[in-house]
């Protein structure tokens, strides 16, 4: 096992060096070439999560909470420990300006999977296979895609997320690994064999009310400590910038931030754009603009505090082998506000990674029905991920975070080419929405007012 964990790092330092650089220049592109949109259109974002819907479809709130599903996860605990004992408090930074930049991805990959959907039995599906085969002409790179992603979420996003609701199980409770991993898949398997309406309305329901109770602990917790709040933020600014980070590595902070903060907000690596062909929207921007509040939501708000819960204590310091992950972001809670944070961790998790490990499954369920249609195929897919999440309630941790990163660099890399190619498009359905704006109109999207634009079949009858 050793020697295939070392084979993995390998792999991972020179697919890091892509992942970033990507992220970066696309981010950067898409931002100016949309004059900012994340920025500009922030308060439109939370007009257009609002919108209702039509009967029996999916709405936009729903299709934010299967995004937020698979989002909020192992990497708003787990993650971001990992993050600050790997690159210091600035990799925090780094996750921020990241997630900044990556608004403007998320927006136009999401966009982009309404304007290319299509309907199949009866429900929306979409994503970048979709729109790699519909915009591009090139079906193959979509089977390359869709299988990729199929994998990646289905099968490693999955084991990682498996593994830390066991590893956050037994320090609070000493449960055995195994047994919570088979629960675990056993609850799994009833849920994604319900179908996407199940998924949407168990991530709905559950979403929600797990992020305001963990939001809630931790904003209890960092305003009780007020007054450390300034020294926060000049630790986490300053470790980005600082002579220390320096000498042992900014760049090595820009890694694991931004390796983190992709994993976390999933900005660019082409799986939320599979959520958001699902909502039934008068207009693709108003997805675009649902799903890069998102982003925002999840990395600002909610891995900024899990950072600043572990950096009120000097645990991340000093904790010696094994107190890393989710085991660090429990102890360091549990400094500031007793005991009983280490159970409420291990629960807060369990309902993040789970709800992570059913968004995950729907990304690959998506994809693999554009590969090849078919029950069987289905079936198999769905048996292999149940088994997949059995594997990594027991696997290493650092195994499944190496597999993770090397996995995610690949579709990352493949969406973000894809989404340059197609961007002429982008910023011409943007200016349409912004027309009808302008206009006073609720934005209607017809596919015959886009210049250039063709196989948006969906939209040809709206």
């Amino acid at each position: 096992m050793e020697v295939v964990q070392q084979i993995i790092n390998s792999i991972n330092g020179i697919t890091s060096y892509f992942l970033v650089f990507s992220l970066i220049t696309v981010g950067l592109y898409l931002t100016f070439r949309s004059n900012f949109v994340q920025i500009r259109m922030f308060p439109e974002m939370f007009r257009a999560v609002t919108e209702k819907k039509k009967k029996g479809e999916v709405s936009a709130f729903q299709a934010f909470c299967i995004s937020a599903a698979s989002r909020v996860g192992a990497a708003n605990m787990s993650g971001v420990a990992i993050a600050i004992t790997q690159g210091g408090p600035g990799a925090i930074f780094w996750m921020w300006v990241i997630a900044i930049i990556g608004m403007a991805t998320g927006f136009i990959e999401s966009m982009l999977a309404q304007v290319y959907k299509e309907r199949r039995n009866g429900q929306f599906r979409g994503g970048p296979a979709y729109y790699i085969e519909k915009a591009l002409g090139k079906r193959w790179l979509g089977v390359v895609f869709a299988l990729l992603i199929a994998v990646t979420f289905g099968f490693i996003f999955n084991s990682l997320q498996a593994n830390t609701i066991t590893v956050a199980m037994d320090e609070a409770f000493g449960l055995n690994r195994l047994t919570v991993g088979i629960v675990i898949a056993l609850a799994v398997g009833v849920i994604i064999f319900g179908g996407i309406r199940s998924i949407s309305i168990f991530s709905g329901i559950v979403v929600p009310i797990m992020a305001v109770a963990y939001i809630g602990v931790v904003f209890f917790v960092v305003v009780s400590n007020y007054q450390q709040i300034p020294h926060l933020f000049a630790l986490i600014i300053g470790s980005a910038f600082g002579l220390k980070e320096a000498t042992v590595g900014i760049f090595a902070g820009l890694l694991v931030g931004a390796q983190r903060g992709l994993f976390s907000n999933e900005a660019g690596m082409g799986s939320v754009p599979n959520a958001a062909a699902t909502a039934d929207v008068s207009h693709p921007v108003k997805q675009g603009l649902v799903q890069s509040l998102g982003v925002f939501f999840d990395t600002v708000i909610i891995c900024s505090a899990t950072a600043f819960v572990i950096l009120l204590t000097n645990i991340y310091q000093t904790a010696g082998e094994g107190v890393d992950g989710v085991a660090l972001t429990q102890a360091s809670l549990s400094e500031l506000v007793g005991g009983w944070a280490v159970p409420f961790i291990a629960i807060a998790i369990f309902f993040f990674s789970f709800t992570s490990i059913v968004g995950n499954y729907y990304y690959g369920e998506t994809n693999l029905a554009f590969m090849k249609e078919g029950t069987i195929w289905l079936q198999v897919y769905r048996l292999l991920v149940v088994g997949m999440v059995v594997f990594g309630s027991l696997a290493a941790i650092e195994l499944v975070w190496s597999l993770a990163d090397v996995f995610m660099a690949f579709t990352t890399v493949v969406n973000l080419i894809a989404i340059l190619l197609i961007s002429g498009i982008s910023f011409a359905v943007i200016s349409d929405y912004q027309s009808q704006r302008q206009q006073g109109k609720n934005p209607v999207f017809k596919s015959k007012n886009i210049p250039g634009l063709k196989n948006a079949s969906t939209w040809d009858d709206k």
